[in-house]
């Protein structure tokens, strides 16, 4: 999946729901879990949802590169490499951990 946009985060609003548009053409609703950097770049991580608007039971959860442009628009890219999506997992789950 190359770029794609995403609805712009509010800090204060817990449930933030947006639509990426995945490689085979199909939409998935998902909820923003959080936003957190690791080694300057900014990662996302989308919990995707099912028709009725609840999480998918078997816990997916999607990490992508975070982006905003100039203006404030953001976007998101897949995690190149096998190395930093486990430097960005392992992140995640301290923040987990930490939030527990």
């Amino acid at each position: 999946m190359d770029e794609m946009e995403v609805f712009p985060v509010d800090a204060e609003d817990d449930d933030i729901v947006v639509t990426v548009n995945m490689d085979d053409g199909t939409d998935v609703e998902c909820e923003i879990l959080t936003i957190f950097e690791v080694n300057e770049q900014d990662y996302i991580v989308l919990l995707p949802l099912d028709e009725k608007g609840e999480p998918l039971e078997d816990g997916t959860v999607y990490i992508y590169r975070y982006f905003e442009d100039e203006d404030g628009a953001p976007s998101l890219d897949n995690i190149a490499s096998d190395e930093e999506y486990e430097a960005v997992a392992k992140r995640f789950e301290e923040l987990q951990e930490e939030a527990e």
